[in-house]
């Protein structure tokens, strides 16, 4: 893209008054940026308001240090940085079904993310994973297994890179995805250099070699709340699915769900205790028609996508069952079989074992070493099932 192509593009999305939807209207009648704002006000009139036409005559005092700003950004690093328009080649043709695709996507990646099996292929090749930003330790490890096992089967995982459910998700598909697959998208709510959270700088650079980061957010946007929900039709529009993992009922996540149903997208819940307020969006998600999913295998057969044989160390129950008999804890009575799968107290695995307090406790610490079991806050103890 030309420095003038640019300032075009940038001008029409830093136009007040002018969002997403008028902006493909202008574009429609009059063709690119430039020839837009080339048009008399009568001729803007028959598009657009009287506001909106008054608007588009005057340059915004802000584009010129934007446009320096992103056209440095870009040239940093050319063949991992890029300003997607809505006629690039790039850009996902997924989102264009939607009623308010971006007019502009930055993006930074591997240079996978630009070719033709890249973004552009678009929703067939990815399977979203959304969830609590405060997930139990289950939760986390499901997130990041299911995401593991989608990414082996060959498909994009994409995801917020909120905490939580959506690092979990983003971690587990680096490492399942092969070197030469777009591991993972993260679609973020703030300018593409800045990283939020902090905490996941790192990860966010992983998956700017291997993956790509998506934002429609101009470059020094900060982490305004208003921005995250307003994502999230982006996440649920690059996929072919929407998978929640975990989820209260006032969560973003059934946000999610909700722009992926009015988008035609299939959506996927894994199922908790009963007991969980974290599992209480996925339960109603499973009432209205979501589609209760157990191991990844259910998604890739429900999408049309499985592979001939299981996906390796896909099943959380099998691995649940399977390690019941390991480290002298069998099934019999074992302090593993009498925690369950819900959070449970010191003084009920008490009561379930009949073992002392020292005895208990030992026990405890030695399966928390062993990331078989989970320490809450409260005083509560979880089993965790993990590949």
């Amino acid at each position: 893209m030309q420095r003038e192509e640019l300032a075009g593009w940038l001008r029409l999305t830093l136009t007040p008054g002018v969002g997403n939807t008028t902006a493909r209207q202008l574009l429609a009648t009059f063709g690119l940026p430039q020839q837009v704002f080339a048009q008399p006000v009568s001729a803007l009139g028959e598009v657009c308001s009287a506001r909106q036409a008054a608007a588009l005559q005057r340059e915004p005092a802000e584009l010129q240090n934007l446009l320096q700003i992103t056209w440095d950004w870009l040239q940093q690093d050319l063949d991992r940085r890029r300003v997607l328009t809505l006629g690039d080649s790039a850009y996902p043709p997924s989102l264009l079904d939607m009623e308010d695709p971006p007019t502009l996507l930055y993006g930074m990646g591997s240079p996978l993310a630009w070719q033709p099996t890249g973004l552009a292929a678009g929703c067939a090749h990815s399977v979203a994973v959304v969830g609590s930003r405060n997930p139990t330790p289950q939760g986390a490890a499901n997130a990041r297994q299911f995401a593991h096992s989608l990414a082996q089967a060959g498909l994009t995982v994409v995801s917020g890179l909120a905490l939580g459910v959506d690092g979990a998700a983003h971690e587990g598909a680096l490492l399942g995805a092969a070197v030469d697959q777009l591991a993972t998208v993260a679609v973020v709510g703030t300018g593409l250099d800045r990283v939020y959270p902090k905490q996941h700088l790192d990860l966010a650079h992983r998956i700017a070699q291997r993956g790509v980061l998506l934002s429609e957010y101009p470059l020094g946007t900060p982490p305004l709340a208003a921005n995250f929900p307003k994502r999230n039709r982006i996440i649920s529009g690059l996929a072919c699915g929407t998978l929640v993992v975990e989820a209260a009922l006032q969560s973003g996540s059934l946000i999610t769900a909700r722009l992926a149903v009015e988008q035609g997208k299939d959506v996927f819940a894994i199922p908790g205790s009963i007991h969980s307020t974290q599992a209480r969006g996925c339960h109603a998600l499973i009432k209205q028609g979501a589609k209760l999913v157990e191991c990844a295998q259910d998604i890739l057969e429900e999408l049309h996508l499985a592979p001939t044989t299981a996906v390796a160390g896909d099943s959380v129950a099998d691995d649940a069952a399977s390690t019941e008999a390991e480290d002298g804890f069998d099934a019999d009575g074992s302090l593993i079989s009498a925690l369950g799968f819900d959070p449970v107290s010191l003084d009920a695995l008490q009561a379930r074992t009949g073992l002392d307090t020292p005895s208990l406790q030992a026990q405890l610490m030695t399966l928390e070493l062993q990331r078989r079991v989970a320490r809450l806050p409260g005083g509560l103890f979880q089993r965790i099932a993990q590949a």
